[in-house]
């Protein structure tokens, strides 16, 4: 896309940042990562090694201060992902984010009215719509090929949680750098995946989360969801307590369905069956620099539209992981999701 180029920065520069989203943005035109942030020497260490001529800081203040920018991409464990968005809009600059956008709905709202505010955009790092095998998905349903979605069905098995960058424990398993377990971590992609294929919110979610094995962490390991859409319905089980590594999707229609299981896409619709195969599977690896250059053209291009990204999708995350919190808290109550 012609335009200008844009000078961004990391804020945290751990696994996801040098493994995801770097490589990311080097298939870009017209952007370029010139600087990072990250408290860890050798985190910092690791960012100039992969990117010679740029600059390093202890903080993200520090780096705010002594840079010129268009964006930071803040890549940070969730729970500091509010205070970050908060200070880059002050300055103000546009903001890429890892998910989820915040840890509490509170603070996702704040953010959004701060963006507005400042003119600026906030997006979120939406990358499994960018996976070639649920991209295909999006575009099956966009040509009809199984009619009007009737029912989803999501589930995302893993042994435990992903590791993260640097010595000591896993920021995963800590609630206080977490914000939560498995239901903010995969939740996230789950809820903006199945709301974009359905294309509007649900009317009520009910929820149940758990801890079936990890009993030391102070979180949930396992979440199941119901959402209610009225004429549709979606059931989202998540588990890091899982015996396997695994993604399973299906979708039914009025005239067919969709099954996603391993690398292959099943599609049983009026012509007939047929496959088609995307490798590797989503449960392989973490990282996915790919996805992430979609994701880094999309926020590129809402910057130089003056559009809002997709705020509003994560948004609508962050008020649905809100109710799956208060369902479970109430016993797995139905709760109707506020207009």
């Amino acid at each position: 896309m012609p335009g200008r180029a844009l000078s961004g920065a990391f804020i945290g520069f751990g696994a996801v940042a040098e493994n995801g989203h770097l490589p990311g943005w080097r298939t870009l035109d017209q952007a370029a990562i010139v600087a990072a942030a990250d408290a860890m020497p050798a985190r910092r260490e690791a960012f100039l090694r992969a990117a010679p001529g740029a600059r390093a800081y202890e903080s993200a203040a520090e780096l705010l201060a002594r840079e010129r920018l268009d964006f930071v991409d803040i890549c940070t464990p969730p729970a500091s992902h509010a205070e970050l968005i908060a200070r880059a809009l002050e300055v103000p600059l546009h903001v890429l984010c890892e998910k989820p956008l915040a840890t509490r709905l509170a603070d996702a709202e704040g953010a959004a009215r701060t963006a507005s505010r400042a003119a600026r955009v906030v997006h979120t790092v939406h990358n499994w719509l960018e996976a070639p095998i649920l991209r295909h998905v999006s575009a099956l349903l966009s040509e009809d090929a199984i009619g009007s979605l009737r029912r989803v069905r999501w589930s995302t098995l893993r042994r435990g949680p992903a590791a993260a960058s640097g010595a000591g424990a896993n920021w995963r398993t800590d609630p206080t750098l977490a914000g939560g377990g498995i239901l903010l971590d995969h939740g996230w992609h789950a809820l903006y995946c199945v709301t974009r294929w359905l294309g509007r919110p649900p009317s009520a979610v009910a929820a149940s989360l758990e801890t079936r094995r990890y009993r030391e962490w102070a979180l949930e390991d396992t979440a199941t969801l119901a959402l209610d859409f009225g004429s549709a319905a979606a059931d989202i089980h998540l588990s890091w307590a899982a015996d396997e590594r695994a993604n399973r999707i299906e979708l039914e229609g009025e005239r067919g369905r969709i099954e996603v299981a391993g690398e292959r896409i099943i599609l049983e619709g009026p012509s007939g069956k047929r496959s088609w195969s995307h490798p590797p599977p989503l449960s392989e690896g973490s990282h996915h620099p790919d996805w992430f250059a979609g994701v880094a053209a999309e926020f590129r291009a809402a910057v130089l539209a003056g559009k809002s990204g997709n705020l509003e999708e994560a948004l609508l995350c962050a008020r649905l992981i809100d109710l799956a919190q208060r369902s479970s808290a109430a016993g797995g109550a139905r709760l109707e999701l506020e207009p």
